[in-house]
């Protein structure tokens, strides 16, 4: 697939997920798309069918879709353009008996189809002409190779079609392979080089990826400093595949900057000379091009240079939050950086919180009391060039592994973790499900204590219970009981009783989107650490926090209106 855009599978309904998923696992980085009204288990949910298929084409996103191939046509009809910008298209039946390439022959929707139907074991309904008969797609190259010419395309294959001869010069072993009628005297020619040049209507150009720019010290003007040194010597961008680094400056932003500009990967290596960086990302045969910068080294590799298999790449560390446990709370971002992933951390109760959403990576389980260590394990692994996801319920950055990573990042100034990625990701923390289940008890001022004195001692705690009282905010108790400790909540209630009424709302939130759910109010004077265990969320209501009845249900609210004269 000539493409570096990961595709986007897309279902209608559940039936089709599970071919949905098998297509997704053989295709890197692609996302499972679903209709929210009749899909579950997905990675990215939409509502609106039409507006998500255009909105992924226009951003030359691969589409594939498992449903009739007329709904594709028709939804996609009204904004088709450019031929040669056209992401590929395609269309899998429901029960993964058929696959059918519709546009993109450009950008390689046939090289896709092929992939999708190995993964569902059957062939794909290929129609150009030229690709049944020469056994290989001249308009869209493999990886590695990159047409410069595609303008001439068209006539190019007319003629090969009519019966011309075709003389290959390079080497391309997808071209010498291939049903092509070479010829060493033909009319037509094929060129494999990394050289610029013009060529006419009777010769495609193909750039093979055999060039490796190494840079120790990359500044503002190094993009342009490259660009000279490409020009003098006649070299194409188009032949640049990638741009290869001591791993020190895998966070460095001028480095990724010139990476951007090119549109080519970065990969690492221990090494800071340039010399055994080209060696590194090239091998010793390749040949050196003079560069008049000293931070700057290219050379021509004899062999098509895969980046994927030279150093590492930078590493990720994403910390993110799944919410309470109901899928349908999982954040678009969350359910992208997991499909992306390699590797994930956490306490196995979170992992399986995920689903299939863990298939296809290294999954690294721990007890739930090892936060330090786990936060360690994943900063090294993703030192290791690993795309790393530690997992953690609810919200990451409250109670959770977000503050565990940063405190072992602060503790150890491990200089490789200077490398690392490292974004959090966001999720529905435990009290904001508890609220949305009975109204709106957060509805004005509130604060956050965790009853657990593992970290903290419990007379700091009790002075943050006794202000947050006086000063008549809402207050959301976390890890309220265990099997170990009990007596603190009945210490809490002892706190609250003396600054609120025996009648304040409480909320009890437990199991919150996961088997067992269960919310129910009662009022303070009625709290007890039987009613709790640590998956239990618990809501205190202030001074303002009513409970009323409306439609046969009981909800909560604190008011907004928190006037000195009420």
């Amino acid at each position: 697939m000539n493409t570096r855009v990961a595709p986007a599978v897309v279902v209608l309904s559940q039936n089709s997920v599970t071919v949905g998923r098998k297509i997704a696992k053989v295709l890197p980085g692609a996302k499972l798309y679903g209709l929210a009204s009749r899909t579950d288990n997905v990675d990215i949910s939409f509502t609106n069918f039409g507006g998500t298929l255009r909105e992924l084409f226009t951003a030359g996103t691969p589409i594939i879709g498992i449903c009739a191939a007329g709904i594709l046509i028709r939804t996609i009809a009204p904004i088709l353009t450019d031929k040669g910008q056209e992401p590929p298209i395609l269309a899998v039946a429901e029960d993964g008996s058929a696959v059918v390439p519709l546009l993109g022959g450009l950008s390689g929707v046939n090289d896709l189809a092929r992939q999708v139907g190995k993964a569902l074991n059957i062939k794909p309904a290929i129609t150009t002409t030229g690709d049944i008969r020469f056994h290989t797609a001249l308009l869209s190259p493999p990886s590695g190779y990159h047409l410069a010419n595609p303008e001439h395309g068209k006539k190019f294959i007319a003629d090969l079609l009519a019966g011309v001869k075709v003389k290959l010069e390079g080497t391309a072993p997808w071209l010498s392979e291939s049903n092509l009628p070479l010829d060493e005297n033909g009319e037509l020619i094929i060129q494999i080089t990394e050289k610029l040049g013009n060529s006419d209507a009777n010769c495609l150009v193909y750039h093979p990826a055999t060039i490796a720019i190494a840079l120790t010290n990359p500044e503002a003007n190094t993009i342009t400093q490259i660009q000279q040194i490409l020009t003098e010597s006649s070299l194409a961008p188009a032949a640049v595949a990638g741009i290869f680094a001591p791993l020190h400056l895998a966070n460095n932003s001028q480095l990724h900057s010139v990476a951007k500009a090119l549109g080519v990967p970065t990969r690492f290596f221990p090494e800071s000379e340039l010399t055994k960086l080209l060696l590194a990302a090239t091998g010793a045969d390749a040949q050196i091009i003079s560069s008049p910068f000293s931070s700057i080294a290219v050379a021509i590799s004899t062999e098509i240079i895969n980046p994927a298999t030279r150093g590492q790449p930078q590493g990720k560390l994403a910390i993110i939050g799944t919410g309470p446990g109901a899928s349908q709370w999982m954040s678009p971002q969350v359910k992208e950086i997991l499909a992306a992933a390699t590797d994930l951390v956490g306490y196995k109760t979170y992992i399986n919180l995920i689903g299939s959403l863990a298939d296809g990576k290294r999954v690294h389980e721990s007890d739930n009391r090892v936060e330090a260590e786990r936060a360690y394990q994943a900063l090294e692994l993703a030192a290791a060039g690993k795309y790393v996801v530690v997992i953690s319920s609810g919200d990451p950055g409250i109670y959770a592994m977000a503050a565990a990573v940063f405190e072992v990042l602060d503790q150890y100034h491990q200089p490789e973790w200077q490398t690392i990625d490292i974004q959090v990701a966001p999720g529905i923390s435990a009290m904001q499900a508890a609220a949305a289940r009975i109204g709106a008890p957060l509805g004005h001022d509130f604060c956050v204590i965790s009853l657990s004195d593992i970290l903290k001692p419990w007379e700091i705690i009790a002075q943050r219970i006794t202000a947050a009282a006086t000063s008549d905010f809402v207050i959301a108790f976390y890890n309220p009981v265990s099997k170990e400790r009990t007596w603190q909540l009945a210490a809490a209630k002892k706190i609250l009783m003396e600054h609120r009424k025996p009648h304040t709302p409480v909320v009890l939130g437990r199991n919150l989107g996961r088997k067992g759910e269960e919310v129910q109010v009662i009022t303070l004077e009625e709290l007890e650490p039987a009613l709790a265990d640590m998956r239990t969320v618990i809501i205190i209501g202030s001074s303002h926090t009513r409970q009323i009845q409306h439609d046969h249900n009981d909800w909560v609210y604190t008011s907004r209106r928190y006037n000195s004269e009420e």
